[in-house]
């Protein structure tokens, strides 16, 4: 089987975990890894994760299967950084939905969901790892499966929901408020690329909240 991933980013935190599918399964099938659209070469399936391109339908036809990896309750919390969102909302259960790519965003047909449990003092590190196992364990569920899987649509009876896009100010944190108040938005934030910050006395602060497991 000839596989691609489109990740975008090289810094985002789940290349570790492609690294490791890859070099496990590289035996068994033709694999690739591409951060832009265009060095993709063809093939069986393509799994778009963390991709920030658009994949038109005509560079979908490349591919028997273009999925896509979201971790929400589709059609429930379409968009961006859904996960993160949720768990701000206070939600300690999240859902992860394989599903393949369309022209609307989100809105093709699903392969399969798992949900898995975001403890309240989990932070940002260990839930993404919670969320890249799920992923891999999908990627592995669609290689599997592939010619046997039986997409269904997406429930009509559900309005969908949308999350925007996240941005440098949705990490602020506000001095006047507890801590406890904003200790899920500042849990959530990778202090590498979105750290939480504070903006005090004409500067700008990062917070970086880590375990001291020595109690």
């Amino acid at each position: 089987m000839k596989i691609s991933f489109l990740c975008s980013n090289p810094r985002h935190p789940v290349n570790d975990y492609l690294y490791a599918w890859i070099k496990k399964n590289n035996s068994k099938h033709e694999i690739e890894l591409v951060r832009r659209k265009k060095d993709l070469s063809g093939g069986d399936i393509l799994f778009l994760v963390s991709c920030t391109e658009i994949i038109s339908s005509q560079e979908r036809k490349a591919y028997i299967s273009c999925l896509v990896l979201h971790a929400s309750d589709l059609p429930r919390g379409r968009g961006w950084s859904p996960h993160i969102w949720s768990i701000i909302e206070g939600k300690e259960e999240i859902a992860l939905t394989l599903l393949e790519a369309n022209d609307e965003v989100d809105s093709g047909k699903i392969w399969k969901k798992l949900n898995f449990q975001v403890p309240k003092h989990a932070l940002w590190d260990e839930i993404n790892a919670q969320l890249f196992e799920k992923e891999i364990e999908l990627i592995g569920f669609a290689v599997s499966n592939f010619n046997s899987v039986l997409p269904k649509p997406q429930d009509p009876n559900i309005k969908p929901t949308y999350y925007p896009r996240r941005t440098p100010d949705d990490s602020a944190i506000d001095p006047s408020k507890s801590i406890e108040s904003q200790f899920d938005k500042i849990r959530v934030c990778d202090p590498d690329r979105f750290p939480a910050h504070i903006d005090m006395y004409g500067e700008r602060y990062k917070i970086i909240l880590e375990k001291v497991n020595d109690k």
